[in-house]
């Protein structure tokens, strides 16, 4: 579990974080999102021990960072794909990593393995890796461990569309089997899907956090479906408001009460989304209110 209370950075008169808290629990993946200048990677390095906050602590299963007696072994960090030895191949980076950490030097290959970095890959020098190959490498290094905790800035950058959805599918699997995952990224889809919470950070400050399908369905739901009226009747009998929209019916519920209600009436739909657009929409609708606010002081 990662626990943020009271978190605050500043450079001068500069508030960089200010007075940030929230919490990351066992089994699941928090999405902490923001625009660039908003605080993100300052918050991750205090977390991890690299910037010292002004006020405030973060911990980790009850303790700071840097009181953890072998970190890797309990965090697993990634908040920078490039910095790594350049002149080292990809297995030597985490030959490296495994005889400092105790880790069994057999856990080398499997992580190059789990990740998608062939033999061949893992021969060459890190300084000929892409972008994409220098994420999967970070990766294996905050894997090597076998830590309960992932923090993440920016993995998926440099990723092929394909290695996204790999990401997607190792960082959730990661989560349903007890671990804790944070979560920084700007390709907000592929937040939403993965994301069992949310934390919205703009100029500093937390503008939102919670459960994700929560803060989404704050705008309601829009469905559609062949036959208007059943659908209608089916979502009155449920007891959830009904309004009409110019793309079908926008109810005051989530999606998933929702489609429950359809399909207790057996209704087909043909259309189940969030009203406000998903993510992205209240991404853009929370961080241009935080932008207003400051060019008002």
């Amino acid at each position: 579990m990662i626990s943020v209370e009271h978190l605050s950075k500043r450079y001068g008169r500069h508030a960089a974080v200010d007075d940030v808290s929230f919490r990351c629990e066992p089994g699941t993946v928090t999405g902490f999102l923001g625009p660039n200048g908003a605080g993100k990677s300052t918050t991750l390095r205090m977390i991890c021990g690299l910037t010292p906050p002004t006020a405030g602590g973060a911990t980790v299963d009850g303790r700071p960072y840097r009181q953890l007696a072998n970190p890797g072994r309990e965090v697993g960090v990634l908040l920078d794909a490039s910095a790594q030895h350049a002149g080292r191949t990809g297995r030597e980076a985490l030959a490296v990593a495994a005889y400092t950490m105790g880790v069994d030097r057999r856990e080398v290959g499997a992580k190059l393995e789990q990740v998608g970095l062939d033999a061949a890959a893992a021969k060459r020098r890190v300084r000929a890796y892409s972008l994409g190959m220098r994420q999967r490498l970070g990766l294996a290094l905050a894997l090597l461990g076998d830590p309960r905790v992932l923090i993440l800035d920016e993995p998926a950058n440099g990723l092929d569309p394909e290695g996204i959805f790999w990401m997607r599918g190792l960082l959730r699997d990661f989560a349903d089997r007890g671990g804790t995952v944070l979560l920084s990224s700007h390709l907000l889809r592929e937040v939403e899907a993965v994301a069992d919470r949310l934390v919205v950070i703009g100029g500093g400050r937390i503008v939102a956090q919670g459960d994700k399908t929560e803060l989404l369905a704050g705008g309601g739901t829009i469905v559609r479906a062949r036959d208007v009226a059943a659908l209608r009747r089916a979502l009155d009998a449920a007891g959830l408001a009904v309004a009409d929209a110019a793309d079908g019916l926008v109810v005051r519920a989530d999606g998933e009460a929702v489609g429950q209600a359809a399909v207790d009436a057996g209704v087909a739909l043909t259309e189940l989304r969030p009203a406000g657009g998903g993510l992205e929409q209240l991404f853009l609708t929370l961080t241009a209110a935080e932008s207003t606010k400051e060019a008002d002081q």
